[in-house]
Order: C-alpha cells, then sequence, then structure tokens
C-alpha cells in the first residue's frame, strides 16, 4: 500500500501523540494541528488524505473544517471525534460530510477497520483481497471455501451468519473477490450503528435541503458502491420501519433519496450479516419474513473458533506473521508448547480475539520465540484447568460411548439452562450451541420450556 497521510486536529497534546505513535505503527504519515486555524492551514499545505478531528477546538468547531474542505471541494473523509457524543451530535457531524463519528475513549481495533475502510478507496495501489487470505483448514472452512466460486457466480443475496469475531466481512470480501463484481467497490455498513433516520439517509442518499444540515446531494450506499458489493452488517438490528423500506429497494432495485422525487437504479451484489438467529426473530415477530427469505437466498454459517480447532494453528500463526511484517520485525515463531495452549481455549471472541492477543503477545515479547509463558495469563489457566473428561480413562469393560455422550449432553443443557435462569437462547450460547440446535436436543431430552 502507498504512504498515505492522515491530519489529526486535536487540542489535548496526550490525544495527538497517542494517535501519531498509534498511527504511525500502521504505517501513515500523520501530522496534527491543535485548533480550526490550524487545521485549514495544515488541509491546504498538507493535502492528507483523511482527517481525524475533534468535535469541540479552542477556537470553533471541528466541523468549521470539515465545511471549509467541502466549500473547497475537497473530497476528503474525516473522522469526527469527541468525548461529548450525542445523537443529535453525531447526525449533524455526518450530515456535514463526515465519513464517521467515533466517542473518546474509542476502540483501538474499530478505529483500524473505519481507516482501512476509507483509505483503501483513496489508494490506487492497494491489492485486491485473495481468497486465500480466509485462513482455515478445518472441514466446516473447507466447505465455505468450495462453496466461494459458486457462489460468487450469481448475483443473488447472501445471509452470512455467526458469532461476533468469527470473520463474516471476511469472507463477504472473498465472495466479491471471486465475482465478476470484483473490479468494483466493496462497501459495508453497520445497520445497528446508526439511528435510522441517519441509516436511511446512509443507504439510500438524500437530496440537498432535505433535512436540516443537507447542504449538498448525498448518494448513499446503494448508489456508491454501484457495479460492486455491499454488505449490511448486523442487518439483524434493523427497526421494523427500515425492514420495510429495505424490502422495497431489494424487490425493485432502486432507491429514492430521503427528499427526493427520483428513484435511481442500481447494480450491487447484496450481502447480509448477523450474530442474531434470524429464523427465531421472525418466530418471535422481531424480523419480518418476507425481508428473512429476500435475504436468505444463500446462506453462509460461520462456526466458532472454539469448532475449528483445526484452523487454530495455521491462524495463530498467520497473525504471528502479520504483525511482525506490520511492526517492521523479525518474524517471532510459535513453540509448540504455545499451540496447544491456544487450542485448549474456548475462544469466546472468536477470531477477532485470537488476532488482538497476538498481536499484544507479539508486542511484549522480546525473544524470537514465543511461548506458552509469553501467553496472557487468562489463556495459560485454560488449559492447566481443562475438563475432567480430557482424562478420564477406559474402563476395562468398555463404554457406551453413544449413550455417555447423551448423558454428558443432557447434564450439561441441564446446568446451561440453569445458569441462564431457564432462557434457552443463553443456554445454548453457553455451550456454543445454535439456538436451532439447543431446541432440538432440548425437545429430545424433555428439556424444552415453551415459555422459553
Amino acid at each position: 500500500m502507498s504512504s498515505q497521510r492522515i491530519l489529526v486536529i486535536d487540542d489535548e497534546k496526550s490525544i495527538r501523540e497517542f494517535l501519531t505513535i498509534l498511527l504511525q505503527q500502521e504505517k501513515y504519515d500523520v501530522v496534527t494541528a491543535a485548533s480550526v486555524g490550524e487545521g485549514i492551514d495544515r488541509l491546504a499545505e498538507e493535502q492528507p488524505d483523511l482527517v481525524m478531528c475533534d468535535l469541540k477546538l479552542p477556537d470553533g468547531s471541528g466541523l468549521e473544517v470539515l465545511r471549509h474542505a467541502r466549500d473547497h471541494r475537497l473530497d476528503t473523509p474525516f473522522i469526527i471525534i469527541t468525548a461529548h457524543t450525542t445523537p443529535q451530535h453525531a447526525l449533524e457531524a455526518l450530515r456535514a460530510g463526515a465519513a464517521e463519528y467515533l466517542s473518546k475513549p474509542f476502540n483501538v481495533d474499530d478505529l483500524k477497520t473505519i481507516l482501512t475502510k476509507l483509505l483503501k478507496k483513496r489508494d490506487p495501489d492497494d491489492r485486491p483481497f485473495e481468497v486465500t487470505e480466509f485462513i482455515g483448514s478445518s472441514a466446516p472452512i473447507q466447505r465455505i471455501l468450495d462453496m466461494i466460486p459458486r457462489i460468487a457466480s450469481t448475483p443473488s443475496t447472501v445471509l452470512i451468519t455467526g458469532e461476533s469475531g468469527t470473520g463474516k466481512e471476511l469472507l463477504a470480501r472473498a465472495i466479491h473477490a471471486a465475482s465478476h463484481n470484483a473490479g468494483g467497490p466493496f462497501l459495508s455498513v453497520n445497520c445497528g450503528a446508526l439511528p435510522e433516520g441517519l441509516l436511511e439517509s446512509e443507504l439510500f442518499g438524500h437530496v440537498r435541503g432535505a433535512f436540516t444540515g443537507a447542504v449538498r446531494d448525498h448518494a448513499g450506499l446503494f448508489v456508491d458502491a454501484q457495479g460492486g458489493s455491499l454488505l449490511l452488517d448486523e442487518i439483524g438490528e434493523l427497526t421494523p420501519p427500515m425492514q420495510a423500506k429495505l424490502l422495497r429497494v431489494l424487490q425493485e432495485h432502486r432507491v429514492r433519496p430521503v427528499g427526493g422525487t427520483r428513484e435511481i437504479e442500481f447494480n450491487v451484489r447484496v450481502m447480509a450479516a448477523t450474530n442474531r438467529d434470524l429464523r427465531a426473530d421472525v418466530e418471535e415477530g422481531g424480523f419480518r419474513e418476507d425481508l428473512f427469505y429476500r435475504l436468505n437466498v444463500l446462506h453462509l454459517h460461520l462456526p466458532p473458533l472454539s469448532q475449528r480447532a483445526d484452523d487454530l494453528p495455521d491462524l495463530a500463526r498467520h497473525f504471528v506473521e502479520r504483525t511482525c511484517s506490520r511492526f517492521g520485525i523479525e518474524c517471532k515463531r510459535l513453540t509448540p508448547d504455545a499451540v496447544r495452549v491456544l487450542q485448549a481455549y474456548t475462544w469466546p471472541g472468536n477470531v477477532r480475539e485470537l488476532e488482538n492477543i497476538i498481536e499484544r503477545t507479539v508486542a511484549f515479547e522480546t525473544s524470537a520465540l514465543i511461548s506458552s509463558g509469553s501467553l496472557p495469563e487468562h489463556l495459560r489457566g485454560s488449559r492447566e484447568n481443562t475438563s475432567s473428561f480430557d482424562h478420564m480413562g477406559l474402563p476395562e469393560e468398555g463404554i457406551d460411548l453413544e449413550e455417555h455422550l447423551s448423558t454428558v449432553r443432557a447434564n450439561l443443557m441441564r446446568q446451561a439452562l440453569e445458569k441462564s435462569g431457564g432462557q434457552q437462547k443463553r443456554a445454548a450460547e453457553l455451550l456454543r450451541l445454535s439456538y436451532r440446535a439447543f431446541r432440538y436436543h432440548a425437545e429430545k431430552l424433555g428439556l424444552a420450556n415453551d415459555d422459553d
């Protein structure tokens, strides 16, 4: 990737220094400013690829810098940051043309993801996503990899399900990269992160004067993604009115911007992702059945990392290599014992948690080897406290394995129901089961609760 420049405008010196160190570690050039006036000067002098700007500055609002950029026809993406967040502030910033709005203290991983997404559009040297970046040798992942070419060859809508952190957006990118739309943009939006009115504008666009602050036309993601792919992440968080509007758009392949009278046709591959059980939500009345079937034309489910132990060594080594490369240091090596510790852990945060732990471990490990002692203590404890089932010997007379497993399943399901207060969805999460699978076994074992 070519070197890209980020302008950080914040009156707090500690914030400027923190962001400078963080962004330089990510191989970005960084320039800083402490006020509106200084920010406007740096904007003209440095011509940054992206601006991170505090909302409240000593000599005015960060939105003044944003409006100055737009008045001078600069399309530089702005991320507005503030410690005093309100829905009104977020709405004002995004309607003024900000690409993102972040509250202090912000999540570093979220910021990295946002920067990658915004700067990817502006980097002509950015290489396309390769399917080989989707790491996994386990049977479930191999089945998914085998399906990607067939799914990519169709224009049908895809629904990707799985727990948070399993790599749903990565899978969507793999489908896009293998499709006929690969030459077009890949855009995504978190449907649960924006209020309804703002999400409608973000998806479908708006015309100038449609509402206070709409100073120019905004195309919206369905139009911006023309010829490419659009991922609707956290689709299960849509409100009922937005579900109805989205259904109409998907049926007609046309959008009408907020405040507009003219409909615009679009040619976009639509994918949706969620960590919710949408079928259960449909049964409970929380999600439209017709929209569910419109989205669920092709379905891929990503299993949690706890069910993909075979993938863990390759994933861990991949993250070690990538982190060392990003840090500009010689590649470290995982010892067999470290790999065993990683495989013994349950990974409630899935692949995202693994990636974060590897990055933290690489940052603090001074030697060329990452041993079990290099890993966080709570991971090492998981190996020391492994289930007694691992140490159970086989009786001389043998054992009825199916009967034994059935007994173990029933006992663990009862314990999960007790811990969850009888809530089957929560019990299913504790056992890393889908809600549907849990209900099936609960009914079979006589543990079903019709009031759940």
